[in-house]
């Protein structure tokens, strides 16, 4: 790993739980020496990246990184126009609704909606680092992600969240396959006990997987009705979605699967 990839990686471990991070967290979480740590956030301190919190020595995200979102979002403004396809679809399935992103070798959670419906609802936090094994979102974009990030993916660690996770990759690439077939995704308890979600893959201008639009539900309320409500209205969300940011599909992607 370079020293780019270094200093970057240290900024992926900041989110809503660890809004701030001192120097011995950083080098804990990161299995870097202390000396490497503190060299590279003096770097990315100097470069606007992350700022130290005034009378403390921990280190939260800087005005840089808003820069860059901004810049982002005027080229590829999917965060805008990602609003109105996700408040549509969660009134449509009366679920919860979210998009998440690639963010080099994570997958994140961008935004999301709740529908009025029902009370009792999955809830979500924007910026959420999801696993792609376990979650809808990720499989939906491990099956049109290159072989070789998948295999990276696959080799690594795998955590089960919950008893229902699946760990086993010769598994993962069954469900993957399946979902380069119908070019749907889903998941049960496998990122959260007693949730059942779905997913479709998001893509770019050049047809490569940005990420995945994906409907949420507590499994007591996935009925067979639901079950035949979802599934075509994420279809026509996601197809939306790509084409609002100026995305196309890949030739393989299944456009015309019925429900």
């Amino acid at each position: 790993m370079g020293t780019v990839s270094k200093a970057l990686t240290l900024l992926t471990y900041f989110n809503h739980g660890r809004l701030e991070i001192g120097l011995s967290d950083l080098t804990r979480l990161s299995g870097m020496n202390k000396a490497t740590v503190y060299r590279l956030m003096s770097e990315l301190q100097d470069s606007g990246f992350v700022e130290q919190v005034e009378g403390a020595r921990s280190y939260r995200l800087g005005p840089q990184v808003l820069r860059l979102a901004a810049l982002r979002e005027a080229s590829v403004p999917i965060l805008s126009a990602s609003r109105r396809v996700l408040r549509e679809l969660s009134e449509d399935t009366g679920e919860t609704t979210h998009l998440s992103l690639l963010q080099g070798e994570q997958l994140a959670s961008l935004s999301h909606a709740y529908s009025s419906r029902n009370a009792t609802k999955v809830m979500m936090e924007d910026a959420e680092v999801l696993t792609f094994h376990g979650t809808a979102s990720g499989l939906a974009v491990l099956a049109y992600s290159e072989p070789s990030f998948v295999d990276a993916v696959l080799a690594a660690p795998l955590t089960a969240r919950t008893p229902q996770t699946q760990t086993d990759p010769a598994a993962i690439r069954a469900e993957v396959a399946e979902v380069r077939r119908t070019g749907l995704a889903q998941s049960i308890g496998g990122f959260e006990a007693e949730v059942h979600s779905h997913a479709v893959p998001i893509f770019g201008p050049d047809r490569a997987v940005l990420g995945a639009l994906a409907v949420a539900a507590p499994t007591s309320r996935m009925t067979p009705d639901q079950k035949r409500t979802i599934p075509p209205a994420l279809r026509a969300a996601g197809l939306s979605l790509t084409e609002r940011i100026g995305g196309a599909c890949p030739p393989e992607f299944p456009t015309d699967i019925a429900a």
